[in-house]
């Protein structure tokens, strides 16, 4: 029998630079879109896009939120980054392990 899942989801999110990863944490936060929102520090990316193999500096955060309200924090912050196609994957989290009291404030601390 596989593990129970929560209700919670984490969004990876990487922005251009520390500036604008607070911006959108903030917005995220402050529209109860997020619970809470970890910015990380710099770090380097290498990648292709449009045939090129590019090495960038980007600042990834990780947004705490819900099932329910993760589709609406994955399009606000696709309104207010600034790349064509921002890096925004959702991870589910496992209630197995994990603290349900932090889950629960999570939960509470979005609208959803």
């Amino acid at each position: 029998m596989p593990p129970e899942k929560s209700d919670i989801v984490f969004l990876y999110v990487t922005a251009p630079n520390a500036e604008i990863a607070a911006r959108l944490a903030r917005a995220l936060v402050e529209e109860k879109l997020a619970a809470c929102v970890n910015i990380h520090g710099e770090m380097r990316s290498i990648y292709e896009w449009d045939g090129k193999i590019e090495l960038k500096l980007e600042t990834p955060i990780f947004v705490k939120t819900t099932v329910a309200a993760a589709d609406k924090a994955r399009d606000r912050i696709h309104e207010l980054h600034p790349h064509e196609t921002p890096c925004i994957a959702a991870m589910p989290i496992q209630q197995a392990g994990s603290s349900q009291a932090f889950l629960d404030w999570i939960a509470s601390a979005t609208n959803a």
